[in-house]
């Protein structure tokens, strides 16, 4: 039987990484050193205003960082994952697994 202290850990989950989109982001900057928002934007499958919303959580919480430069006179956006996005990936991680083991166990 499931108690309200059994589901105490999806109630602690990070908030701002729990959110498919925001964990397909992460999950993509987690294999690359930076992405260009296009790239970014077509490997997730959202807009680019849906990108851009998704992008600035992650942004405040300190998860990823954003560059924006000129290539040849060309706009470039590069975001990249933090060393606190990646500590805050494993722990969600860890959270996730223990959820799983004790409700599914």
């Amino acid at each position: 039987m499931t108690t309200d202290k059994d589901l105490q850990p999806i109630a602690d989950l990070d908030r701002a990484i729990h959110s498919p989109a925001r964990l397909m982001i992460l999950a993509y900057l987690g294999a690359v050193d930076s992405a260009d928002f296009i790239f970014l934007m077509n490997q997730v499958g959202l807009t680019r205003g849906n990108l851009s919303s998704h992008l600035k959580p992650l942004e405040e919480a300190g998860y990823i960082s954003i560059k924006k430069e000129f290539v040849d006179k060309v706009p470039r956006t590069l975001i990249s994952l933090t060393k606190e996005g990646r500590e805050a990936i494993q722990n969600y991680r860890e959270q996730m697994r223990t959820i799983i083991d004790k409700l599914l166990g």
